[in-house]
């Protein structure tokens, strides 16, 4: 695969994940939204809030400064505050994949060989790009089944439902 391609694939792959989680999100109550299944889970709202935060840390100046930032609280992500609110969560959420879909754009098929620092830790440019394409999805496959357990019977799929593999893959060769 052609670097450019490369670029152009990861950026959809990110665009894929945030658009899944959003879908799924759209499918729980406010309620849902902040609940916690037990002490040690976390809900769909501090995901969403640390995601962001990882975001926001690991993508600005991204391959001039550390990834890890120091006026990032990372502990602070894991907390919903008296001032978090829905919205103010989708805010943050939203402003964190901006900055991680500015970087990946300004990005150039040479950069690939570049290293960037994460936590002190030298680490290639396409290597901190799938550590955190798979932090991400391992996330986002937490908020999905948060929001498939509390859309319970009212949930929309995903993908392809139950039971209906054969006919979808009927439907698309039919294209």
């Amino acid at each position: 695969m052609k670097p450019e391609n490369y670029l152009e694939n990861i950026i959809n792959e990110f665009r894929s994940l945030k658009k899944q989680a959003e879908k799924a999100i759209t499918q729980v109550s406010d309620k849902d939204f902040f609940s916690l299944l037990d002490e040690e889970s976390n809900s769909i709202a501090i995901l969403m809030k640390h995601l962001a935060g990882n975001m926001r840390s690991r993508w600005t100046d991204f391959l001039t400064s550390d990834g890890e930032k120091p006026n990032r609280n990372r502990d602070s992500e894991f907390i919903v505050a008296g001032v978090d609110s829905r919205d103010s969560i989708f805010a943050t959420w939203l402003a964190g994949w901006q900055c991680l879909f500015q970087a990946l754009a300004a990005l150039q098929p040479e950069d690939l060989g570049k290293t960037v620092v994460i936590r002190a830790k030298p680490t290639p440019v396409y290597g901190a790009i799938h550590r955190q394409l798979t932090h991400y999805a391992s996330h986002i496959g937490q908020i999905v089944l948060l929001a498939k357990h509390y859309a319970g019977s009212g949930w929309q799929t995903l993908s392809v439902p139950k039971g209906k593999s054969q006919e979808y893959n009927s439907r698309l060769k039919g294209k």
